[in-house]
């Protein structure tokens, strides 16, 4: 299988996010770090319940 390396200066498109794409992508970023967060805080508490079993 051949790669081709390709220019790339932009993803997308070639102007500025609009108002409401930066906030589209800021909260979906909160809601994937919370989630991150929430799942790491479910592992931790379910490895401490394990160790005390």
């Amino acid at each position: 299988m051949k790669i081709k390396d390709l220019e790339i200066d932009f993803i997308g498109g070639q102007g500025p996010l609009t108002t409401e794409e930066e906030q589209a992508i800021s909260e979906y970023l909160k809601r994937k770090k919370e989630k991150s967060k929430n799942s790491k805080l479910r592992r931790r508490q379910m490895k401490k319940d394990k160790s005390t079993s």
